[in-house]
């Protein structure tokens, strides 16, 4: 691999990378797609938001699906986790484990990694069911049951409104307090408990979640979701000066093109609408943006 050459380097292989990467094969461009292996949207037990899949679909199954296209279209795929990106005069290079490729462009699609509570059993919560990360996603699931809601009160507070509109009982766990008074008289006007639990953890119990404090009380939930921040993973852009936002999300135009030439950033990267729609949205976009950047590729 050393040596070798692409039109096209995609970091990341969840359903961001991998849609730009088909993209951009069929669009007979050489693309390169470098991935761990860990993508997050791996851990999606069923995803009920991905047009055409009446019953939904797992986010291991939408991955190997997409893959399985990517092996028809004959992708080169490096398992592996990029620890440097360096420019050069008509491109990249990217570097791991004493290995090294160049290419024009550079696709960051590296994603997120959620901040999980204090819950050692919280993957296999994850793939019952009992824990989740997106309302938006999945909360029509959870109608009706009791929900609790993880967190700072501040960063906690939008994600327990948006539920309150699926469940009467919704608690939210606060694990710091906040300065603005508003957003507590919100929550309490929306009928969203509060309980201020800064040393919580989290236990399996039949059928759901069992949260427990400091005093040895207890509580209940089918299901709760933690709000607690993620890690933004776009240190490969910012070491080459990208332009981010506090949290460390990438800014790009409406062609996802970061503040550094021939640098793309798509999918959980860029934006806090952590949704497979938009991350498909984001790759068609940027593929078909390199593509039209790059000299005409004629049959």
């Amino acid at each position: 691999m050393t040596g070798a050459r692409f039109d096209c380097l995609v970091v990341g292989g969840g359903p961001a990378g991998l849609m730009a990467a088909i993209y951009l094969a069929r669009f007979r461009r050489s693309v390169c797609v470098v991935d761990l292996g860990a993508s997050r949207a791996a851990l999606i037990p069923r995803s009920h938001n991905v047009p055409g899949f009446v019953h939904g679909l797992s986010g291991a199954d939408l991955i190997a699906r997409m893959s399985a296209q990517l092996g028809e279209l004959a992708v080169e795929r490096v398992e592996a986790e990029v620890t440097a990106l360096q420019r050069r005069d008509d491109g990249f290079q990217a570097i791991w484990n004493g290995c090294a490729l160049e290419a024009t462009t550079v696709i960051l699609a590296s994603g997120i990694v959620d901040s999980h509570p204090p819950f050692e059993q919280w993957r296999a919560a994850v793939a019952d069911g009992l824990l989740r990360y997106c309302p938006v996603c999945d909360a029509f699931e959870v109608i009706g049951r009791r929900i609790g809601v993880v967190g700072p009160l501040g960063r906690a507070a939008g994600k327990a409104l948006f539920l309150r509109g699926y469940s009467r009982e919704v608690t939210l766990l606060a694990t710091g307090q906040n300065d603005e008074e508003s957003v507590t008289s919100e929550l309490v006007e929306a009928g969203v408990d509060i309980v201020f639990a800064p040393d919580l953890r989290l236990r399996r119990r039949v059928g759901g979640l069992e949260a427990v404090f400091a005093d040895g009380r207890t509580m209940q939930f089918d299901t709760v979701y933690p709000a607690m921040g993620a890690e933004v993973r776009s240190q490969l852009a910012v070491s080459l000066g990208a332009d981010h936002t506090g949290e460390g999300y990438l800014k790009v135009d409406d062609h996802q093109r970061t503040s550094v030439d021939g640098l793309y950033g798509i999918g959980d990267v860029v934006t806090d609408l952590h949704q497979i729609s938009v991350a498909f949205g984001h790759a068609a976009v940027a593929a078909c943006t390199i593509h039209h950047s790059l000299p005409r590729r004629l049959a």
